[in-house]
């Protein structure tokens, strides 16, 4: 990771997104941290500092990513504290609700959109100008296997989800080739989050892959010698050892 390097984590309270906030800080760059939960984001702060020889190394960023506004603002304080943007990777989700398409209720299908869609696109236009000024601008948006493969009951995520990436596939073909920007989707799969914990509350964690060794297939997207672009990277499988 090039010295100095800045990067910007959202849901990095916990899971997938706290484990990317440590993987990218063990390599070196400075990470922006994003939630909602100040606890929650001092956790990842005390993780990264300890792992990581001491504090210094992340900011934290309390913010709820539906406020259209204040994510209108992250690029603007961004440049103003920092001076550049290396690295966003968009870890933030909600699950919804699991229902038949049929009895979605108004509130609840927005709440997703909002979260799921609208910030990933506010995300992009705040941090666009900022990563395509970067010496090797990084982009990753974590996806959800129901983007590709509906599934009943999971018609938000789906939705919602596949309408991200279809935003961020776009925005990747419209960057100039001269850009040395590289803008991907990751698909994590089936890992041990809460979110997973909250959909199917009766599942064995035992055998998924932990939120550590997600954020290590994540990593390699961020750094300077990524050439893929405007793909859909669909993590490796992972197999746990026996206990």
């Amino acid at each position: 990771m090039p010295e100095g390097s800045v990067a910007l984590v959202t849901g990095a309270s916990r899971g997938i997104g706290q484990a990317v906030a440590c993987a990218l800080a063990g390599a070196g760059a400075h990470c922006i941290l994003v939630a909602r939960t100040v606890g929650g984001l001092e956790r990842t702060d005390d993780l990264i500092a300890v792992r990581h020889d001491g504090p210094g190394r992340a900011t934290l960023l309390p913010m709820d990513l539906t406020d259209g506004a204040a994510v209108d603002m992250l690029g603007p304080s961004i440049m103003a504290r920092f001076g550049r943007l290396d690295i966003l990777v968009h870890c933030a989700a909600t699950l919804g609700v699991l229902t038949p398409v049929t009895h979605m209720r108004p509130d609840a299908w927005q709440d997703c959109l909002a979260l799921n869609t609208t910030a990933a696109w506010r995300l992009i236009r705040t941090a666009a100008p900022l990563l395509e000024q970067a010496p090797h601008g990084r982009a990753v948006f974590l996806s959800d296997p129901h983007a590709r493969i509906p599934a009943p009951f999971w018609g938000m995520v789906a939705a919602s989800r596949a309408a991200q990436d279809a935003l961020v596939l776009t925005w990747a073909s419209e960057i100039p080739a001269r850009c040395v920007l590289r803008v991907n989707l990751f698909d994590p799969g089936v890992a041990a989050t809460r979110m997973r914990r909250q959909a199917m509350p009766g599942e064995d964690f035992a055998p998924l892959p932990r939120p550590d060794q997600v954020a290590r297939q994540i990593l390699p997207l961020c750094l300077p010698d990524e050439n893929r672009q405007g793909q859909r990277i669909v993590a490796r499988p992972i197999v746990q050892p026996a206990t």
